[in-house]
């Protein structure tokens, strides 16, 4: 596998854009400023994107098991995503055990032309089954035991739970010890519930505003709580599930709120049916529901994409960029992703000036964008 090379353009580094030339191998080698060589239609040069809440693309669902992680690595990196974690849904142990087993592979060893995964982001079954979203009814409480075994098979670096939920919020410190982000989502607790939840050591929020209940001003809720306290959220910015102007109070109030597809097996695919673990889902102008069309069921959503929405609502590119690739990196404490300097690896983007994909590279191997 052919990996490094040298690139120039407007690259944007931690410290500023420089107009320049990157050289880099599997890792960024080193970066020059030349801005004599650089024009303004110069391609910008941005970090990977990295995606915490996937579950599929190119009508394949991580929950299939087997290579599906590997399809679906390899729909999203043409998109600019470099590193994600594999989603799983409310299940039977047994089937989160095989959607287990098949990430585990994905996560062990790295297939040419995928993005890197990262580990498992476990959303259920530790929900409310007031606010399943398009969740299946298959809830149970968390125990200990349960996670480490899930553990054990491949690496959980976040997990959603409902903090009202029995002894989920006595949990959380057990599980953050096993070195798990736990999340507050899918839940119908109130605003204290999730003050407490993050008191107990949880980090952030899943899918903010989404599968949680709301900000009322005399009933708050988990969102409320999450406006009021979080440092970290994921927010799915489509523009569909949630309105451009609750996007600009999150981020007025959340310091590194991040983006996430929360993307499904309609991912990449024409309108039309897919599978999101034993839903049955459908891809219709751009949004994915259930059958039933009664809820919003994940996305058909690319982080390119998304980063070209952040900047549609307002955000200048390199904050949109932290939201897509910093933000998501530090979340996971993952120091050498997410960012341009000498030592990281090489997930880099080629954006043109309309933030339309050029080319991408995967710790320095060049993949072609879709």
């Amino acid at each position: 596998m052919k990996t490094g090379g040298r690139l120039r353009g407007r690259i944007l580094t931690p410290g500023g854009v420089v107009h320049g030339e990157i050289g880099f191998d599997s890792r960024i080698l080193e970066i020059h400023a030349d801005p004599g060589v650089v024009t303004d239609d110069a391609p910008w040069i941005l970090p990977g994107f990295i995606d915490l809440h996937v579950h599929g693309a190119s009508a394949v669902d991580i929950m299939d098991g087997g290579e599906a992680a590997h399809t679906v690595a390899r729909t999203h990196v043409r998109h600019g995503t470099t590193a994600m974690l594999g989603t799983t849904m409310t299940a039977s142990e047994d089937d989160i055990v095989h959607a287990l087993r098949g990430l585990s592979k994905a996560i062990d060893s790295r297939a040419p032309g995928c993005a890197r995964v990262l580990g498992v982001h476990l959303e259920g079954p530790y929900l409310s089954a007031q606010r399943l979203g398009a969740q299946p009814p298959l809830v149970v409480e968390a125990t200990l035991e349960q996670v480490k075994r899930l553990h054990a098979i491949a690496p959980i670096r976040v997990l959603t739970l409902a903090p009202e939920i029995g002894e989920h919020t006595a949990l959380i410190p057990a599980l953050t010890a096993l070195g798990i982000r736990v999340q507050v989502g899918h839940s119908a607790g109130t605003y204290d519930d999730g003050v407490a939840a993050l008191r107990a050591g949880a980090s952030g929020f899943t899918h903010l505003f989404n599968g949680m209940s709301g900000t009322h001003h005399r009933e708050p809720g988990i969102a409320a709580a999450a406006l009021a306290h979080a440092e970290y959220a994921e927010l799915i910015p489509d523009l569909a599930h949630v309105h451009a102007g609750m996007i600009r109070a999150a981020l007025r109030a959340i310091p590194k709120l991040y983006a996430i597809t929360d993307a499904t097996a309609a991912t990449g695919m024409p309108d039309g049916e897919y599978a999101l673990g034993v839903q049955r889902v459908h891809k219709c102008l751009g949004c994915v529901r259930l059958a039933d069309g009664s809820s919003l069921a994940g996305s058909a959503l690319t982080m390119d994409q998304a980063l070209r929405n952040l900047v549609s609502i307002g955000l200048d590119l390199a904050d949109a960029s932290n939201r897509v690739s910093r933000y998501p990196a530090d979340y996971l404490g993952v120091q050498d992703r997410g960012r341009i300097e000498p030592g990281a690896f090489a997930d880099l983007v080629l954006l043109d000036s309309n933030l339309a994909i050029r080319q991408v590279f995967v710790e320095g191997e060049p993949i072609a964008p879709h």
